[in-house]
């Protein structure tokens, strides 16, 4: 996959209990989405009475303009997963048809619930590596498919500093997936962990039940020792 930008596309409530694991019990704790996009898993989890804030650029503009965006870039994207279809998983998504149906829907879905969600404060405009939240406001942070797919956008320090700042919002921090759009894992993945076990926290890498990309089915995970 090649891309000139970050670009939004989002995740369902589904595909984020699979990529990152969440239990019955990770469900009642306070979460926060970190670089959300117009994932619809703040949606769908409002609608269960689950406390989930999401977070992401993207939401200082409007929800026409965030579906117009989504628009310009699905069929473009589509196309190079077509023409790649060796690098993907086809068991989760069967089909590519049935891989853009799952993201027009989930788009639907945020579009329909953005403006109730921003009067709410479930969903908040801010961007990575600082995050305008208080010292363990929340006991989960969740991060998909930014941190490390984007490791030719960022460097490995900006990676480091945003780990440490959910953490610093969150008990615990769980990031999905670990490979590159390339489909190679990140660079970024071995030292990261390295400098946060000398910071003293605890770091995981685990398998989860969710492969898109060939080999993309684990995540990391960081907490206290």
């Amino acid at each position: 996959m090649k891309l000139d930008d970050v670009v939004p596309l989002g995740r369902s409530f589904d595909e984020y209990r699979l990529m990152f694991q969440l239990s019955e019990t990770d469900l009642d704790k306070n979460i926060i989405g970190v670089a959300d996009g117009p994932a619809c898993v703040n949606a769908e989890l409002t609608e269960l009475g689950k406390n989930y804030v999401s977070m992401d650029p993207v939401y200082i503009f409007s929800a026409d303009d965030i579906e117009q965006k989504f628009y310009q870039v699905i069929d473009g994207i589509m196309s190079q997963v077509e023409a790649g279809s060796d690098n993907w998983v086809w068991n989760y998504h069967k089909t590519v048809q049935d891989l853009k149906n799952t993201r027009m829907n989930t788009v639907k879905k945020f579009i329909a619930d953005l403006e109730k969600g921003l009067q709410e404060g479930r969903y908040v405009s801010g961007e990575l590596p600082t995050l305008n939240f208080s010292d363990k406001q929340f006991d989960l942070a969740l991060c998909s498919h930014f941190l490390f797919l984007y490791s030719d956008f960022f460097s490995c320090e900006f990676h480091l500093n945003s780990i440490l700042e959910m953490l610093r919002v969150a008990d615990e921090v769980r990031i999905f997936p670990l490979l590159t759009l390339e489909g190679k894992q990140s660079d970024f993945v071995l030292p990261v962990i390295e400098q946060l076990e000398k910071l003293g926290y605890s770091v995981a890498i685990k398998q989860v039940a969710y492969e898109f990309q060939k080999g993309g089915n684990e995540m990391v995970q960081v907490g206290k020792v």
